[in-house]
């Protein structure tokens, strides 16, 4: 692909469970239409893939939405690239994408973009991973978000959040990815709410109970372990008055301090995070880093997103 950046661009966000799209203005950024749903991969087979893209692009990429008018239809679909991030690059999404290895810059992303059969002009963006002797892990999706958090920030180097099912822990230095972790928090917090005796009286909704959330954070790092300290829910639920209601704060304090606490044991020199993420899981997470003395910067992460995606087609588009 070559030749001028086209003046609109339709950034996708497609993971396990939820399909985000972005119609943007690429000289200002301005997100001029979102989209959103729970059409995620696991709501898909793979065949459905190109039709349900098409389902809720078509309209942005023939001059429609809020870029109707004769300018959006003079430009034609073909002018309007996608360019999709996540899981939808998985070998269970549309089509599989490569696993660059670290050390990865954003323009490595970009010089490895493939095709998404079924449709012109879409893009899926690789993900990343890390093999060592040490260590081995995998990231799709959380890559393009930790560069366009630092390039939000104006910066090329510092370590990223981005909680989630499974969150992530990346680190950049000098505008190349270094390393990360996966910490499988969000995943086993549904788990032990909703498949273990301790989780049983939080079964039900309940609000976000920030007492009991930090009660959960200051079991981090205590006699027993982990394993212990969510075991604590069911006896101080029976004998120490932590509440039905107040369960399912403690657990997840439990597992976010403990993620925080070992990620800070693995990198000592950690002090400031850029946290990526929506609103409600920014909250936990500062409480917990905050309480572990990280300073934190938040970042929203459809802001990153865009960033990042942005950062990536702008290379593509100029190869």
């Amino acid at each position: 692909m070559s030749g001028a950046a086209p003046d609109r661009l339709i950034v996708i966000d497609w993971g396990t469970s939820n399909f985000r799209a972005f119609l943007v203005d690429t000289a200002s950024g301005e997100v001029l239409d979102s989209r959103r749903s729970a059409s995620g991969l696991r709501a898909l087979s793979q065949s459905e893939f190109p039709h349900y893209c098409a389902s809720q692009t078509d309209d942005w990429r023939n001059g429609g939405g809020a870029a109707s008018g004769a300018e959006g239809a003079a430009s034609g679909a073909e002018t309007v690239p996608v360019y999709l991030a996540g899981m939808v690059g998985s070998a269970r999404g549309w089509f599989e994408a490569p696993q660059l290895e670290l050390p990865a810059t954003a323009a490595d992303l970009a010089d490895n973009v493939v095709a998404a059969p079924g449709l012109d002009n879409v893009w899926i963006v690789p993900g990343v991973k890390q093999v060592t002797p040490e260590h081995v892990d995998v990231m799709r999706g959380e890559e393009v978000q930790a560069f366009g958090a630092l390039a939000l920030a104006g910066v090329d180097s510092g370590d990223c959040c981005l909680p989630g099912t499974h969150s992530k822990w990346a680190r950049l230095e000098g505008g190349r990815m270094t390393e990360f972790t996966t910490v499988m928090t969000g995943e086993l917090y549904h788990a032990v709410r909703f498949h273990t005796l301790p989780g049983e009286p939080a079964r039900d909704e309940a609000p976000f109970d920030e007492s009991a959330f930090r009660l959960g954070v200051s079991r981090a790092g205590c006699p027993g372990g982990v394993m212990h300290a969510l075991f604590e829910a069911r006896s101080r639920h029976l004998y120490a008055g932590l509440e039905a209601g107040q369960v399912g704060s403690f657990l997840s304090g439990v597992l976010i301090g403990e993620e925080v606490h070992a990620m800070r044991k693995a990198r000592p020199g950690l002090d400031t995070v850029r946290l990526v993420g929506a609103d409600s899981l920014r909250e936990s997470y500062t409480l917990a880093l905050e309480a572990a003395g990280i300073r934190v910067e938040a970042v929203d992460s459809d802001r990153a997103t865009l960033a990042g995606v942005m950062a990536v087609a702008a290379r593509h588009a100029g190869r």
